[in-house]
C-alpha cells in the first residue's frame, strides 16, 4: 500500500470516528442527589400503563408519566438526577424512544421531581416547559430564597436545564392529537403546576390529573403566614388546594405515587377493574393537604389546633 493510500484510509478513519462520536447521546445522568429519602425514592418499577395513552414511568417514589401519540410524546417530571437513566430505561421497555419526547413538563422545581430534567432534555431534545415562577429555578439549579424549604447551608445544586419555555393558567401544551393543560398551584412552591389531560381506550375518555404537591412542609423558620422577607401566602395556597378538588378528575398521579397508592392500585387490577380509575380521589387528596396547611397555619398563627388532621407533612 502506497503512502498517499494510508493517509486516505487514516482520513476517512478519522472522519468516520468523528462521526460516530457526534452521534453519541449526552450521558443520561447527572451527579447525584444524596438525601435520607434517595435511594428508597428511586428504587426501580417496573413501568405501566394507567389508562389509554398514559404511561407511568418512574420510580417507587417519584412519578413520572409519559403521555404518547404517533407524532410524539410528552414526559411529566424527571426525578432525582439519578432517577433520569430509570426513566429512559422504563421509557424503551414499553417501546417508545426518548427521542421521541416533544416536551417535558415540571410540576414543581425541586431537586426530586427536577433533578433528572437537565438529563433527559439533553437526551430527548425536548422543549422544557415549566411556570414562570419555576422556570429561574431549573435554570439556575437550586431553590430560591422564597421557596419554603429553601436551605442557605447546605445548597443542593442539580445540573442546569439549559432552556425554560414558560406556561400560565389555563395554557395548553399540545404534540398531535395531544393536549394538556397546565394550572397553577403555587404554595408546595412558589411555581407550582398541575397538568390534566384526557386519556382514551376506544369510545371511553377519562380526565387525567399529574396532581403537584400540596404539602405544606416547611424548613428553617418560614412561615406560610409570612415572616421576615416572605409574604403571606396561605390564602394562594388555600386556593391551590381548592383548584385541584374542584378539577375534572377520574384518574390522579400524584408526584409522589405513595401519597395516593398509585403502584398499590396498579397491581391490583383485575380485568376490567382498575382502582386507580376514582373519581373522589383528586377531592381526598385535596382534602388531606387542606386538613394538614390548616393545622400549620393554626399554629403559625398560635391559635387552637382543628380537629387531628389525617398524615402528616413529609419533606418534598
Amino acid at each position: 500500500m502506497t503512502l498517499l493510500a494510508k493517509l486516505m484510509l487514516a482520513t476517512v478513519a478519522t472522519m468516520a470516528a468523528g462521526t460516530v462520536q457526534a452521534k453519541t447521546p449526552a450521558p443520561v445522568q447527572d451527579k447525584p442527589v444524596n438525601c435520607d429519602n434517595c435511594k428508597e425514592w428511586n428504587a426501580p418499577v417496573k413501568p405501566f400503563n394507567v389508562f389509554g395513552n398514559t404511561w407511568y414511568v418512574g420510580t417507587a417514589g417519584l412519578s413520572a408519566v409519559l403521555v404518547t401519540s404517533p407524532q410524539g410524546h410528552i414526559l411529566l417530571d424527571g426525578a432525582l438526577p439519578q432517577s433520569a437513566p430509570l426513566i429512559v430505561a422504563n421509557i424503551k421497555a414499553l417501546g417508545f424512544r426518548i427521542e421521541d419526547v416533544k416536551y417535558i413538563l415540571n410540576s414543581h422545581a425541586h431537586w426530586d421531581h427536577a433533578g433528572g430534567i437537565a438529563a433527559l432534555q439533553r437526551a430527548s431534545g425536548a422543549i422544557v416547559m415549566a411556570s414562570a415562577a419555576a422556570a429561574p429555578v431549573l435554570q439556575s439549579g437550586t431553590n430560591g430564597k422564597d421557596d419554603p424549604q429553601y436551605q442557605a447551608d447546605p445548597v443542593v445544586h442539580v445540573a442546569k436545564v439549559r432552556k425554560v419555555s414558560l406556561v400560565g393558567e389555563g395554557d395548553t401544551v399540545k404534540v398531535g392529537p395531544l393536549s394538556l393543560t397546565a394550572h397553577m398551584t403555587p404554595g408546595h412552591t412558589p411555581g407550582g403546576t398541575t397538568w390534566t389531560w384526557t386519556s382514551c381506550e376506544g369510545q371511553r375518555c377519562l380526565d387525567v390529573v399529574y396532581a403537584d404537591s400540596l404539602n405544606p412542609y416547611s424548613s428553617g423558620d418560614f412561615r406560610y403566614t409570612g415572616k421576615g422577607g416572605t409574604p403571606d401566602i396561605s390564602a394562594s395556597f388555600e386556593a391551590s388546594i381548592a383548584k385541584v378538588a374542584a378539577l375534572p378528575c377520574d384518574i390522579i398521579i400524584p408526584v409522589h405515587p405513595g401519597t395516593t397508592d398509585v403502584l398499590g392500585k396498579a397491581a391490583r387490577r383485575s380485568g376490567q377493574d382498575n382502582p386507580l380509575i376514582d373519581a373522589g380521589a383528586c377531592r381526598a387528596y385535596a382534602a388531606e393537604a387542606g386538613g394538614l396547611l390548616a393545622k400549620k397555619l393554626a399554629k403559625e398563627r398560635g391559635v387552637a389546633l382543628p380537629t387531628e388532621a389525617k398524615g402528616a407533612a413529609h419533606a418534598h
